[in-house]
């Protein structure tokens, strides 16, 4: 996706920015961006960000795209995708899927899946109940894992999948129980494999073809698929490898000319990319451009092996199948993920076209620095591509339907680094965004029969670089005669203290020169005056220019009203900015003092200025308050005077008791009346205690919720008590 230039729009009172964006294919829709100014100048910091990260271009459309080999993030992205469940994997399928990814990708850190592995497979060819897919993922994980399997245990997998394709019914049918034998073939060096008519279970599953090289899945499903080719297209490859002796030429060929149709109803991108897609008719069936293509590669490359001669199919459109897997990044589905991995080590080797990849280190470069122009070839997992020389044939400036700006010129190479270099970008690169076309002539005929590079490449490209500021000025003119009234020179590299004063009958000018390390004129994305009041109001200006210079000048006769007729002081901030200016700046220049007349009676009025919401929901102002001088305390004396009289009550009551004579002759002895007693006593202490208690730290709510409990408590008990004495005290009367 690709931004242009951003319109600065005067609105009266607000501003807006808006952004257009260029027709590419990902991103097909035209966007807005509307902000008014308040809410942009409430963070100058923000808004320029927004300015010199949203306007530089991302990406250069018009089919210029870069594809790049797989790298370490797809790798790190494997063991993010495939993850144990308590140690294992929970099929077969996800098994091999995992195991086959791990292989491709070279992984030596990995999850030690094997034993458990090993273990599936084992229960898997052993039982009887197993079915041709099981047997198929069993022995595709083997092929990897390397598990020992029985003699018996083979035995009975030969048998079980020969007769599964004596009655077979349906494309998946012979796919699974033909796969299954193919695997088993190789992997046992003892067995003798081979099918008893193989030309007829050629022939039955060739009926599943189409006119347009689609195959269906049963001859009870008209719905054909360009999925169910690529698996027809493995199968068929099994057979011939199962073949006890060469099959009829005529049906060979015959399916290489299906092969043909299918890829005459490949689909492509702008840019080149190729892939295979099937229409949406049953959603249980349907499988997405990803797996589609994937299975028509592993089909094609699996038949071309297992037969002589050559498909004939033009080299662009293996290209093109590259450029689709190695598109679409690093995908975030495990099954994605093996598709895409499956089918680029299919494209790695295989007898059809090896398509080599152009790619580079760097798409910036900067005139500054004088980076050089660095191109890598290689085959889509980063294999040393043969001897082959890299030409720059063309580059073109964006969005521009001129003359190549360079002559045709060969890059040379490194042996040590394996790049191909262009030390210096020529004269007529200048700073911008271009497109630049590469192509790639292998040097020994021979390696023409095996790899593909394409006709031509285009990638695009960036180049920034400093840009000379020259013969900055700010000048008060006088608005009838035009004489200078004042004028103070700039530096732009740094902070100004510029002073002037105005009144609404003068105007300001500000100008200066843009040049680029060319010396060629240079527009950048953005360049603007900002003026802020003392009361926050502000005002931005776009600065024109013509070639080189960039002049603005503004009235203030005709802005009385654009600055709600307020005088004062006016600081001055100058924005610079693009994405190929190194440079870019944001600048104070200095203030104005500006004098303007009264505001008219009905003259507009400022507009309010927003609160900040980190002022209105931040944390608020610390509150300092000073409670009051405690009171003057009695003498130490006094107050244990005082503690000591309200002690004596209770001495005195313990004197009463003693006084009457209290004993404990009547404290029951009977086990259960006595246990009433103690708690009852016991209960007493420990509303005594909560009393304690609260005096020191409870409060009063607590301290009501422990004396319910107690005192349901002594309720209980007490009454036990108090009934044991009463039935004591009758029986004394009685007697």
């Amino acid at each position: 996706m690709r931004f242009g230039l951003f319109n600065l729009i005067p609105l009266g009172q607000t501003h807006a920015i808006t952004a257009h964006s260029k027709d590419c294919e990902d991103f097909p829709q035209k966007g807005r961006i509307s902000l008014t100014y308040t809410e942009m100048a409430r963070s100058l910091a923000g808004f320029l960000v927004l300015v010199l990260v949203l306007v530089p271009v991302v990406s250069i459309c018009e089919g210029a795209s870069l594809f790049q080999p797989i790298s370490d993030s797809h790798r790190s992205a494997a063991l993010e995708l495939f993850t144990l469940d308590h140690g294992s994997f929970e099929s077969l399928e996800e098994t091999y899927e995992a195991l086959r990814t791990f292989q491709v990708l070279g992984m030596e850190k990995k999850p030690d899946v094997t034993a458990a592995a090993c273990r599936f497979i084992s229960e898997t060819v052993g039982s009887s109940s197993s079915t041709p897919k099981d047997l198929l993922y069993a022995l595709k994980a083997n092929s990897i894992a390397e598990c020992k399997i029985h003699e018996k245990a083979s035995k009975g997998i030969i048998s079980s999948l020969n007769a599964a394709v004596r009655g077979a019914s349906s494309l998946l049918d012979f796919y699974y129980s033909v796969g299954g034998l193919v695997l088993i073939k190789d992997q046992s060096s003892k067995a003798d494999i081979h099918l008893a008519d193989a030309e007829g279970v050629f022939r039955s599953v060739k009926a599943f073809s189409q006119s347009d090289g689609r195959w269906r899945y049963s001859s009870n499903n008209p719905e054909s698929s360009a999925f169910a080719a690529g698996i027809a297209l493995e199968t068929l490859a099994g057979i011939v490898s199962l073949a006890s002796s060469e099959l009829d030429q005529s049906l060979i060929n015959t399916l290489k000319n299906d092969i043909s149709k299918l890829f005459d109803s490949i689909e492509k991108y702008d840019d080149g990319t190729l892939y295979f897609n099937d229409k949406l008719v049953d959603g249980h069936d349907y499988q997405g451009p990803l797996s589609t293509t994937s299975s028509v590669l592993r089909g094609l490359t699996a038949f071309a092996a297992s037969t002589t001669g050559n498909l004939n199919l033009p080299g662009d459109k293996i290209l093109g199948l590259a450029k689709f897997f190695l598109g679409i990044g690093v995908p975030g589905d495990a099954k994605d993920f093996f598709y895409q991995i499956d089918a680029l080590a299919c494209l790695e080797s295989n007898r059809v076209s090896i398509p080599l990849i152009l790619s580079l280190p760097s798409t910036v470069l900067s005139l500054t620095k004088k980076d050089s122009l660095k191109v890598r070839v290689t085959t889509v997992f980063g294999s040393n591509a043969p001897p082959l020389a890299v030409k720059l044939v063309g580059a073109f400036s964006s969005g521009s339907k001129d003359a190549s700006l360079v002559e045709s010129q060969e890059l040379k190479f490194d042996q040590v680094s394996g790049l191909h270099i262009l030390n210096d970008l020529p004269e007529s690169i200048d700073v911008g965004s271009y497109t630049f076309v590469f192509e790639v002539v292998l040097q020994e005929p021979e390696d023409e029969k095996v790899y593909v590079t394409g006709s031509q490449t285009k990638v695009p490209i960036f180049v920034t670089g400093l840009i000379k500021i020259e013969n900055s000025e700010i000048v008060i003119l006088d608005s009838d005669l035009g004489s200078i009234e004042s004028q103070k020179k700039l530096d732009l590299a740094k902070k100004n203290a510029a002073s002037l004063s105005a009144n609404h009958l003068q105007k300001l000018r500000l100008s200066f020169q843009l040049t680029t390390p060319r010396g060629h004129a240079f527009k950048p994305h953005q360049a603007f005056l900002k003026l802020r009041h003392e009361s926050e109001v502000e005002h931005i200006f776009v600065v024109g220019n013509s070639g080189k210079q960039f002049e603005l000048v503004l009235n203030f006769l005709g802005l009385v009203e654009k600055f709600f007729y307020l005088s004062g002081k006016y600081d001055m901030e100058l924005t610079v900015g693009d994405a190929a200016m190194e440079n870019s700046l944001l600048v104070a220049i200095g203030h104005i003092e500006l004098d303007l007349p009264e505001a008219p009676e009905k003259a507009p009025r400022p507009p309010p200025q927003p609160v900040d919401p980190y002022s209105r929901y931040g944390p608020k102002a610390e509150i300092t308050h000073i409670f009051r001088a405690p009171e003057k305390r009695p003498p130490q004396e006094l107050s244990l005077a005082f503690l000591g009289l309200t002690i004596l009550p209770l001495l005195g009551f313990l004197i009463g008791l003693l006084r009457l004579g209290v004993n404990m002759k009547n404290f029951p002895t009977k086990p259960v009346p006595a246990t009433f007693g103690v708690l009852f006593h016991v209960g007493i202490g420990a509303v005594l205690l909560l009393y304690v208690f609260f005096w020191l730290k409870l409060d009063l709510f607590q301290t009501l919720k422990i004396l319910g409990f107690l005192g349901v408590f002594l309720v209980f008990v007490g009454h036990g008590v108090l009934s044991h004495l009463a039935a004591a005290s009758a029986k004394l009367k009685s007697a």
